[in-house]
């Protein structure tokens, strides 16, 4: 039997729109496994979704938890004579603080130069600290102009710096800087000499600074400090010196507000968890469209884990109970509101029993902790949301492979009809061509009896 290139040469017939309506046929048997696929991957998604609210309501129930968040302080500086930060490891309290002096890094220059980069001969230099550390720095003959010694300073230690300068000088304006990388009298440099460089590099004894200490007075007890960022003086306080010969007040307050919006921070996050799981597992009856967790199981033990969070006795120590005592109520929707003057009462006036109910006392839980660990067990490995995870890609993964195996068997199918159809084409092109040449023979017959 002929061959058929192409199905419907022979036969004149649609075989090719045919064989596609037979293909797309056959794949509509893996359209069931392509909606319960995108099933699966629309639930791994929104599992995805509430483990990433869960977390960040994890993190503001860390923050609660530590004990320093309910130690913020602020302060404030009343003159111009520093300014001031603390952390939470600040006292409050009040502090007067006057700067005598304000700590200052050495500084010295050579005398003028008429070129910066003629060459000036090899020669070394020597560099002693106030602390004892030294340094001798050898410049050879063909890398001693001045930009070139500057870089071979700069490039041998790092206790000094040098640079070089143009002073205006009509003949020689270009010198030398050195200046110590610090400020303090440790930092500063007792000595400092060229030797060499055809004897053209020299101090100028007239430019010398030497470096100093700050003083200043915390409440009339004297301070030195190396440098004019002070970190030490006051608890917890770092304070950069910057006008000598003032006096400014330094005052130290609990921070209120930062410890209110720790609270308030916790609630929204919690909102926006209650926010998800509701949104996850509503039904709207209208539209007759569900959310993408409705009636799921783990998203239930979700909703009773996190329930079990406000049914649970906080710290006996503590003089509260319950969030509801620090303003905080529990509403019908499972949401949290906040009454602000009464959470503002409480940190102001009872802020050890704040913190003692959030952080616990005396290896007691609190609020923040026992709450955590229900979060942390949702949020395991081996925890509701992730093991849910891993059976739905189990499940996609076993989908995938029954759509492979399928695929290979609607293409054995196609392949079928193709050759059934090519068979078929070829048989027609046959009897086509039979019945041509017949019609052809009685045409001639009839011709040579002499009946047309």
């Amino acid at each position: 039997m002929a061959s058929i290139a192409s199905l419907g040469v022979g036969s004149g017939l649609d075989l090719n729109g045919l064989l596609n309506q037979l293909e797309s046929a056959e794949r509509q048997r893996l359209q069931p496994l392509a909606v319960q696929k995108a099933s699966f991957q629309s639930q791994i998604s929104a599992y995805g979704k509430l483990e990433g609210t869960l977390s960040q309501f994890q993190n503001s129930l860390a923050q609660l938890g530590k004990a320093e968040t309910f130690a913020a302080v602020k302060s404030n500086v009343f003159g111009d004579a520093f300014s001031a930060a603390a952390n939470s490891e600040a006292v409050p309290g009040r502090y007067s603080i006057a700067v005598e002096a304000l700590a200052k890094s050495y500084s010295s220059a050579t005398i003028g130069l008429d070129d910066k980069a003629r060459e000036l001969g090899a020669g070394d230099i020597d560099i002693t600290l106030a602390n004892g550390d030294t340094h001798t720095i050898s410049i050879a003959a063909d890398a001693s102009s001045l930009d070139q010694v500057r870089d071979g300073i700069n490039a041998a230690q790092n206790d000094v710096v040098a640079s070089v300068i143009n002073d205006g000088d009509a003949t020689s304006p270009y010198r030398l800087v050195i200046h110590s990388a610090k400020t303090g009298e440790q930092a500063s440099v007792s000595n400092l000499s060229f030797n060499g460089f055809g004897g053209e590099l020299t101090s100028d004894s007239a430019t010398v600074q030497a470096g100093t200490n700050a003083r200043f007075t915390v409440n009339g007890l004297t301070v030195e400090s190396a440098s004019n960022q002070v970190e030490e003086a006051i608890q917890g306080v770092t304070l950069n010196l910057s006008k000598a010969g003032e006096t400014s007040e330094l005052a130290i307050t609990r921070d209120s507000n930062a410890i209110e919006k720790s609270v308030k921070d916790f609630i929204k996050s919690y909102n926006s968890l209650n926010s998800t799981v509701r949104d996850l597992g509503s039904y709207n009856a209208e539209t007759q469209s569900g959310g993408r967790l409705l009636g799921d199981s783990s998203l239930r033990m979700v909703q009773s884990e996190l329930r079990s969070i406000f049914s649970e006795t906080v710290v006996e120590s503590s003089s509260f109970t319950f969030l509801s005592e620090l303003g905080i109520a529990r509403e019908l929707d499972g949401s949290l509101t906040v009454d602000d003057e009464k959470l503002a009462t409480v940190t102001n006036e009872q802020l050890g029993d704040l913190t003692t109910f959030f952080t616990g006392q005396n290896e007691q839980p609190g609020f923040s902790s026992q709450a955590k660990t229900v979060i942390d067990r949702l949020l395991d490995e081996n925890g509701v949301i992730s093991t849910s995870t891993e059976g739905m890609k189990s499940a996609i993964t076993r989908i995938d492979e029954r759509i492979a195996r399928e695929e290979i068997s609607i293409g054995q199918t196609v392949e079928r009809y193709r050759t059934q159809f090519a068979q078929l084409d070829s048989m027609i092109a046959n009897m086509n061509s039979t019945s041509s040449y017949l019609t052809q023979q009685f045409d001639s017959l009839n011709a040579q009896l002499g009946r047309k």
